[in-house]
């Protein structure tokens, strides 16, 4: 932020001009209730709490562990041990001050050696330029226009997952499909239908064992367990491909399952990459789609967590696909579902990769904007 371009509209100032940093509130798992205020770690909203330490709106900074990262919270929250939170505003625009904290590269300020740590007395007075209120509240109405119509994708994208994990429990664990009041139950199934273990539904192929040598900065990305959560980042080693099979090469909408720490299953939609170990890339053989194994998998994680074994990282062996049965019917019976199921993954899709490029255009204009490149 000390790179501006000189705008009369843009005066010098120190970091604490813009906010005033506090080191947030130890809370473990164990303290805290179910409730709905927002609790953020350095990494960003990790849980859940019936109390709030602070009013929002409010910035995150991550203090220790993802150090420097910035994070929003539109209202109360608790800021946990691990960050530093906007005590005073000083009357700034508060997305103004979100926006421009990301863009001063905080990561570089770590004072803890092995232990990466961010104090906010180094930083506190760190030279900048700060525009006045009018300023800030234009350049907030400019990157909030791509942020509002990111969090509205999203909030598409959690309904249309709830109601396809609500469809799929209605057919295939309560069995209330269409009819079902006139299809007896035999051992438990419905007349007619059978039970597949997941390993006979889609092939499960573990990505490629990438050694430290292979990881550099050009290239296709390398998607690991973050990237499954979050796409891809600075942090995201990459590789020319060159010499991985085509097998682990990824695109957009293939279904990729986490079987080792973390068990999660997600739609990749951030380009070409590359798959590492550790992570399954599902692919259906024509019974079922994506979509619905998606949906089949989600349903039998804690299946799958009941089979981990391991003491330092947990993950299930293979033979767990040959152990987790999912029941189905006819091909044609069950072709309204899977069709419903397919459009829900094909919208799914689309989002995310809307989501993509408003984040990439944002991610543009951001630096220009706080740095008085572009006149407002």
């Amino acid at each position: 932020m000390t790179a501006y371009l000189g705008s009369e509209h843009w005066k010098p100032a120190v970091l604490q001009d813009l906010v005033l940093l506090q080191r947030g509130f130890d809370i473990t798992k164990a303290q805290q209730k179910e409730g709905e205020i927002p609790v953020y770690s350095s990494s960003g909203l990790s849980s859940w709490h019936n109390e709030a330490k602070v009013e929002g709106p409010g910035i995150i900074i991550g203090r220790k562990g993802t150090l420097g990262s910035v994070h929003y919270s539109e209202s109360d929250y608790w800021p946990h041990d691990t960050t530093l939170w906007s005590k005073s505003l000083n009357g700034n625009n508060p997305r103004f001050v979100y926006y421009a904290l990301k863009c001063l590269g905080l990561e570089k300020f770590n004072v803890g050696g092995a232990n990466p740590t961010l104090n906010r007395n180094h930083i506190h007075g760190l030279p900048i330029f700060l525009p006045g209120r009018n300023v800030q509240d234009t350049i907030v109405s400019i990157l909030s226009a791509y942020d509002d119509l990111i969090e509205t994708n999203r909030r598409r994208i959690a309904l249309l997952e709830e109601a396809a994990r609500l469809l799929y429990r209605e057919w295939f664990v309560h069995f209330r499909f269409p009819g079902h009041e006139h299809v007896p139950l035999t051992d438990g199934l419905p007349e007619g239908w059978e039970r597949f273990a997941l390993s006979d539904l889609a092939d499960f192929i573990n990505g490629f064992a990438f050694k430290p040598a292979h990881l550099g900065d050009t290239g296709l990305p390398i998607v690991k367990i973050p990237e499954l959560k979050q796409g891809v980042t600075e942090k995201t080693p990459r590789n020319d491909g060159e010499m991985v099979p085509e097998k682990y090469h990824l695109k957009d909408g293939d279904l990729l399952f986490s079987w080792s720490g973390t068990l999660a299953v997600n739609v990749w939609t951030s380009g070409p990459a590359l798959l590492n170990q550790h992570l399954f890339h599902v692919v259906p053989r024509g019974r079922v789609s994506r979509g619905f194994l998606m949906c089949a998998i989600r349903e039998a994680l804690i299946a799958f967590e009941n089979q981990t074994v391991g003491a330092t990282m947990k993950h299930i062996r293979r033979s767990a696909l040959d152990r987790v049965f999912v029941p189905l019917p006819d091909r044609a019976f069950m072709s309204p579902v899977k069709d419903t199921l397919t459009n829900t993954y094909d919208q799914l899709i689309v989002l995310h990769q809307q989501n993509q490029k408003l984040a990439q255009a944002r991610d543009l204009l951001l630096p220009r904007l706080m740095n008085g490149e572009i006149a407002v």
